[in-house]
Order: structure tokens, then sequence, then C-alpha cells
């Protein structure tokens, strides 16, 4: 399964999604955008009530084979590629098992709540010649991608300073309906879980990092994990970085924003999901700067529009007509720096990365 699908005579890619929780209607909703060339094939949960109020969602889907467990979905199904959108902590063990049995991964974030079980999903995708996606929709919204080219332009001069503010709330029946919410081996806390796509937006759009120091705390809820944390970063480039997170906002979700302060030029992407260009000013005015004032939307929710426009990458991958934009090696350089700054938390140390055992 290594060389591009084969699809001819109009066969679509075949799609099973495991794990039909909170993020699953998004998965839904995307793949229905590609009904021309995708295809949900099969549906999983060990909650039969969760698959059931998916349908419920999504009627169209009734017809569609569900299962159990994924050991029953591997065995009673033949998909191309199998969405994991289960718990982060579930991921490695599932993904591997997926890679074993010939079919492609698609790993919602963060792909894995420890190091070890990261780099163990990219090396079983690797042996078994299967793709390893990552989601990391957010890269794609029309702000960020703005922002991205501004960078690569080298617009801003040198960068000395990015800020990254995510201040949302969830509540303690948020944790409490889901068990697993708030663990450390299934979830991790506001770093690893809600901010999971902000700290790979700066070391996406500013990185690789140089090295970590932070801070956590569990100050309003009865979790494991942390709901506060502050991350300060030095970025190889010499610029300084902090990640500001919080889900312990008043009443609703406040602001997922990010600065980016450079010797020619300043940008300021705030709302409450990175959806509103506030502040575009630079030295040198161009004219694509006019797109800046279309940039801006309103999202459904915190997810954003991003799941139709990665599953376009995924299925033109899986069709060798592109290359995976978020794959298993660029999902594991988020997870590298969430990782450190757990370690720096714990330990009251600065962590350098890469990490070393």
């Amino acid at each position: 399964m290594t060389e591009a699908l084969s699809t001819g005579a109009g066969r679509r890619i075949r799609f099973a999604l495991v794990g039909c929780g909170r993020i699953a209607r998004n998965h839904v909703a995307a793949l229905a955008a590609h009904a021309e060339r995708a295809e949900l094939v099969a549906l999983c949960d060990k909650r039969p009530e969760a698959m059931a109020a998916l349908v419920a969602q999504a009627p169209y889907l009734a017809e569609v084979p569900r299962f159990h467990s994924l050991a029953a979905l591997l065995a009673g199904s033949q998909p191309d590629i199998v969405v994991l959108a289960t718990p982060s902590g579930l991921h490695s063990r599932q993904a591997i098992e997926v890679a074993q049995a010939g079919r492609h991964v698609l790993s919602e974030k963060p792909m894995a709540t420890k190091w070890d079980e990261g780099m163990a999903m990219v090396r079983a995708c690797r042996e078994a010649g299967v793709k390893l996606f990552v989601v990391k929709q957010n890269r794609l919204n029309a702000t960020l991608q703005l922002l991205k080219k501004a960078i690569d332009a080298g617009r801003f001069g040198r960068i000395a300073m990015v800020n990254v503010n995510v201040f949302w709330t969830r509540p303690q029946s948020y944790y409490d309906e889901a068990p697993w919410r708030g663990r450390w081996d299934m979830d991790g806390g506001a770093f690893m879980n809600q901010a999971s796509h902000y700290v790979d937006m700066v070391d996406w759009l500013v990185g690789p990092v140089d090295n970590v120091h932070a801070y956590t705390a569990t100050l309003g809820r009865d979790i494991e994990a942390e709901d506060t944390g502050v991350m300060s970063l030095r970025l190889r480039r010499g610029g300084l970085a902090s990640i500001n997170v919080t889900m312990l906002t008043h009443g609703k979700n406040f602001e997922g924003s990010i600065t980016v302060l450079g010797e020619k030029g300043t940008v300021r992407i705030g709302g409450v999901a990175v959806n509103e260009i506030q502040h575009w000013s630079f030295e040198d005015v161009q004219p694509e700067d006019e797109a800046v004032k279309a940039a801006n939307y309103a999202p459904p929710s915190v997810y954003g529009y991003g799941h139709p426009l990665y599953y376009a990458n995924v299925i033109d991958t899986l069709l060798g007509q592109a290359s995976a934009e978020v794959d298993g090696y660029e999902g594991l350089r988020s997870l590298e720096v969430i990782i450190a700054a757990y370690r720096s938390a714990r330990d009251g140390a600065r962590v350098g990365l890469p990490l070393v055992f």
C-alpha cells in the first residue's frame, strides 16, 4: 500500500471512522464534502449510543456498517484508511494495529500523549509501508495561510517575539461527561488537548524550537492534568515566543490569538480561534495585503473550517497527486514541544530540544 491507491472504475477511497464522539461530526462533514472521491464504509465505537447519536445527526450514515471494536472493524470491512477520533491515549496502539493490518492511518491531534508512543506510531507505519496523517487543520485557515506566506517571504525581517493566547473555558461538566478527559495517560491537559493546534502553529510558523521553560497548574477543575499553563520558548532563529493557556475563562471561550512582532512588520490574528486579522502592518506594502480584508470568518466552533481542506490533501496524497502536508514526522514536532513543556514544569528546569532519553 505504499503506492498511490488505484481508484479506477469510479471507486472512491474508503474511510473508516473509529470514535464517534465530539470531533467525529467534523470528520463526517469533511468526508461529505468530498463525496465524489471518498466514502465512509465503517463506523466504530464501543458505545452503541455514540454511533446512534452520530447517525442521528447525519441520517445518510444509517446504512454504514457499525462495529464495537477496532479488531472487528479490521476483520469485517475493507477501508483504505482508518481515522482515529478516539481518546488521545489510545491513538498509538490503535495506529499500530491499523498499520499492521495494512491500512493507512489518519490520527486526530494529539497523535499521542507520550513521546515514545508517538515515535512508535511513526515507526510502525514506516515498517508496514503505510501512510500516517496527523490532523492539523488550523494550518489551512485563511488567516494563518496569509501569515505563513508573509513569514516565508521574509516580510517581518528579524522576528523578535511571538505571543499566543488560548483563553477558553471547559467547565467541570465537560470533563465529567467523558472520564478519559484530563487524565495524564489518556488526554493530558490544556497544552496537550485544547492548545495542541496552537503549539503546532508556533512551531510551523517560526520554529523549530530550541528550548522550553514552562509552568502548569490545576486551578479550577477536578482533573489530573493542568487547566492552566504558560510556556516560554527560545526559537532557533533567535527570537522568543510565549504560549499562555487556560480553560478557566468566565462563561465562554474568549480568545485564541497569535501576535508576531518583527523589525519590519507586526501582525495580530485574534478572535475566538485565530479567525480575525486584527492588525496587519508591514514596512513594504504589497498588493496581496488587500486579501486581509476578506480573510476573516466566523467559525462554527473553535475547530474552524479546516477539516475539509485537510481531507483534500489526504485524498490527493493517497491518489499520488500530492505530498502529505502533516504526516507523522510533522505531528511529532509539536508533540515534542508539549512533552518538553511538561518535563520542564515537572522538574522546574529548562528543557532543550531535541529530546534525549
